[in-house]
């Protein structure tokens, strides 16, 4: 089958291994970068495409009569129109359970960074305010512990449980949003949404963007959190209404918030949030996957999902 992969840089692909998944195709072609008016020409003639946040809507499956399978190097899903792939019989399969160690270790970076106030305190060495002190330390901003604190985990799948499992090895105390009727055996504490806001001084958002969770973080989310308390966001941009985030910080409401994701990616220079001046604002570039063993991980997975297709036994199917 030849496949061609639209955003390869994504990968930063020269510190990884290839070889086996592009043996698996017949002609593996890749474009470092994919913009939108490309893409049509880029996967003519292509029966498999790998891509990793490069928007495929309708227009190009139907410009695409040869394309069997869609490859998706992460674990959203939401740039492909899934309903169009039903419609034209294309396979969509994502990579899952890649970033586990990644991700729940910079989560866990996120929240202690906002809970010690590490980059004020950086700045202030390297302004020299340390070497003028009259004291041998710096207490200008609040530094408070984990242990004995509470988490609100939104989502428990992988990422989630591995976050959990960090947590309690702080000495915190674990909740979990659950659904009613739900009846859930995994001996987690499991509460409602509002419950769950009303009693964690961290939240931590860990499930996928979709019409029902898009902006679930609002301002009357922010309202019912406890003041004082944290928003950590390592999942989806589009989970959280920035301006109600801002807001939030801006008023008091929460003593800081640690992302690792933006609703547009990358961010205008003018966005509200990259301009937002709360001083305990944590904002890293979407990096939390990056490390080197999870993008592996994901090649691997990926050539594991085109084999399995081949064989006629799709894994990891999300359409």
């Amino acid at each position: 089958m030849r496949a061609v992969f639209l955003d390869y840089q994504s990968m930063k692909p020269d510190e990884l291994d290839f070889e086996k998944l592009a043996g698996a195709t017949t002609e593996f072609v890749t474009h470092d970068a994919t913009p939108p008016d490309s893409i049509v020409d880029r996967i003519q003639g292509f029966e498999v495409v790998i891509l990793n946040k490069v928007k495929f809507q309708r227009a190009h499956f139907e410009a695409a009569p040869e394309l069997k399978l869609i490859l998706v190097s992460a674990t959203g899903t939401d740039n492909v129109d899934k309903a169009a792939a039903k419609d034209h019989g294309v396979v969509v399969c994502n990579v899952t359970a890649y970033g586990t160690p990644s991700v729940s270790q910079h989560t866990l970076m996120l929240m202690l960074m906002v809970a010690t106030q590490a980059e004020r305190y950086r700045h202030d060495v390297q302004a020299g305010r340390w070497s003028e002190s009259p004291m041998f330390c710096l207490m200008d901003y609040p530094i408070i512990d984990l242990a004995g604190r509470t988490l609100g985990l939104i989502g428990y799948g992988e990422l989630g449980q591995a976050v959990g499992r960090l947590a309690e090895a702080f000495g915190m105390r674990v909740l979990v949003m659950g659904r009613e009727g739900v009846d859930y055996s995994d001996g987690s504490e499991r509460v409602s949404f509002d419950t769950l806001l009303e009693q964690s001084d961290f939240v931590s958002l860990h499930g996928l963007l979709n019409e029902h969770t898009a902006q679930m973080m609002n301002r009357d989310a922010f309202r019912k959190m406890k003041p004082g308390s944290f928003l950590i966001n390592t999942a989806r941009g589009g989970l959280v209404d920035e301006d109600a985030l801002c807001d939030a910080l801006e008023s008091g409401q929460l003593a800081g918030a640690g992302l690792d994701v933006v609703t547009t990616e990358p961010p205008a220079v003018d966005s509200r949030l990259l301009n937002c001046k709360h001083p305990n604002l944590i904002i890293t570039p979407h990096s939390a996957w990056a490390s080197r063993e999870s993008r592996q991980r994901i090649v691997d997975i990926m050539q594991s999902n085109l084999e399995a297709f081949i064989e006629g036994a799709p894994i990891n199917r999300v359409a």
